[in-house]
């Protein structure tokens, strides 16, 4: 097949733009002829006074994007179209051009752009779902995208429109949700649910191997963001009666407000590492007896714990979300309650005890990784969904 690859990159790298890349590559390898039309949020440092004032409107159609997709399916004439990202700078305009073209789409929903302004259902430190409840409006009102009520509303509209114009029900043909529970989501806020398949994303996992021991320190791996759930994190750890060394990977704005704390708090066993290449990442979740994850918001898809599976490590994460779905309790890792520290200080301990107990769970993670996460098997799905997709289109 020949496949035509959309994404709008973000300033600040994430695993969307990591997923497209894997993706590309798995296709690649199998033989598939593939095209890429990228943009990159770093182009609007360059708009002129003119430039910035349109963005709102590009938000909603971009004309460039539109003329320049057009332009290349007409010259690479793709079976289909697969999108990843498409805000701000590409627009669901893009659907309109492979409509025009005969081209079907498939779209990846990494986040909950289509819900939610904000994209992660996040606001005042808890789940906000007002926007699903209510109106995309009320995002707008307390300003939840980059905390601007001008901005939020940019997206808003952008939302509303094609609500309205009926986009997102008639001009893809495909969504693939990471999990059961974005599906579940996605149906509730209205979007068809003939017309939602569920593949997690594609990222380079080890092919064999987990870890040798039962682990020297507890890992977290993430942005170090609100939403993350990294105060509960830190507080949990003051109340351990038994020291656990804990690796925190990752970097992020709460970096400076989270180390100054522990050094208040006397925390000597947390150590901050800072953003690691992914084979550093790897190495460092293979080494840990579990991964902690206690973010407070529903989550995409954690790559970190699909990461910490494939190295036979078990999870400890708040009960919620993508996060519920993916770690068995008691069978793959532990649950605790999102938010609270005290539940979440009594399963580290706990597993800390019980490292026979642990190693069973992480053998049970790789095998959930060798059924679920595979390169091989995410190429089945995908390839499910995209033959699907095209002979619906004859």
């Amino acid at each position: 097949m020949k496949i035509l690859l959309v994404h709008n990159r973000y300033q600040q790298p994430g695993g969307e733009s990591i997923s497209m890349l894997a993706e590309e590559g798995v296709l690649r390898a199998a033989g598939h002829r593939v095209v890429e039309y990228i943009r990159h949020n770093d182009e609007i440092k360059e708009y002129g006074l003119g430039s910035k004032a349109t963005l709102p409107l590009r938000t909603v159609w971009a004309w460039d994007s539109y003329g320049e997709i057009k332009a290349l399916l007409a010259r690479e004439r793709p079976d289909l179209a697969q999108f990843h990202n498409t805000f701000p700078l590409i627009s669901p305009a893009a659907y309109y051009a492979c409509r025009a073209a005969g081209v079907p789409v498939v779209q990846t929903l990494h986040n909950y752009r289509l819900l939610c302004p904000a994209a992660i259902f996040f606001r005042d430190g808890q789940v906000c779902e007002e926007c699903i409840k209510h109106s995309l409006w009320r995002g707008a009102l307390h300003g939840c995208y980059r905390d601007s009520r001008a901005e939020t509303s940019a997206v808003a509209l952008m939302l509303a429109a094609h609500r309205w114009l009926g986009t997102w029900r008639r001009l893809v043909d495909c969504y693939i949700a990471l999990t059961e529970f974005s599906r579940k989501k996605l149906i509730e806020a209205g979007l068809p649910a003939e017309k939602i398949a569920v593949k997690p994303p594609s990222f380079v996992y080890p092919k064999t191997g987990g870890r040798e021991g039962t682990g020297e320190y507890a890992v977290f791996v993430g942005r170090l963001t609100e939403e993350k759930g990294l105060e509960t994190l830190l507080t949990a750890w003051v109340r351990l009666n038994t020291p656990v060394s804990l690796e925190l990977v990752g970097d992020g704005p709460l970096r400076p407000t989270l180390q100054n704390e522990a050094q208040r708090r006397l925390i000597g066993s947390i150590h901050f590492r800072g953003w690691m290449p992914p084979d550093r990442t790897i190495e460092a979740i293979r080494q840990a007896r579990f991964l902690v994850f206690p973010s407070e918001w529903y989550e995409g898809f954690p790559a970190c714990i699909a990461q910490a599976f494939a190295c036979g490590v078990p999870v400890i994460c708040s009960r919620l979300g993508a996060m519920e779905e993916m770690v068995a309790d008691g069978r793959t890792g532990l649950h605790f309650i999102p938010g609270n520290a005290d539940d979440l200080a009594a399963k580290v301990e706990w597993a800390w005890a019980h490292p026979q107990e642990m190693a069973a769970m992480g053998r049970a993670a790789r095998a959930e990784y060798e059924a679920r996460y595979t390169a091989e098997r995410n190429y089945e799905i995908l390839m499910e969904i995209y033959r699907k997709v095209v002979g619906a289109r004859g």
